[in-house]
């Protein structure tokens, strides 16, 4: 537990914005913490994965879509916030697996 209370706030700051991932990744040099790595690849792949998204709903333009996707951002984005503050390592649904392999650069 004391090894996850010292990577809570490195945790947290990955999940304010996209610019809060790259910090915490440098927050995480040294020293390394499992919690917090995790934690920053999952931020990182929520903030990632909604800017792709954004870029291609600028292209086709439907006011509908933009809806779901503020809606699947923010209901990802609380799910991995509220871990993070419980100290609880949980997969996000449906693409957490995916970006602790992606993201293995984050270490």
């Amino acid at each position: 537990m004391e090894n996850i209370e010292k990577g809570k706030n490195t945790a947290l700051i990955a999940y304010m914005t996209i610019i809060g991932s790259i910090i915490a990744m440098s927050m995480n040099r040294v020293p390394k913490n499992e919690f917090a790595r995790f934690h920053t690849r999952q931020a990182f792949g929520i903030h990632l994965a909604f800017h792709a998204f954004a870029i291609l709903l600028t292209v086709a333009f439907n006011k509908y879509a933009w809806y779901g996707l503020y809606v699947f951002y923010l209901v990802l984005w609380g799910y991995g916030f509220i871990g993070a503050l419980n100290y609880k390592k949980q997969l996000i649904p449906v693409l957490g697996a995916y970006f602790q392999k992606w993201f293995t650069f984050i270490d």
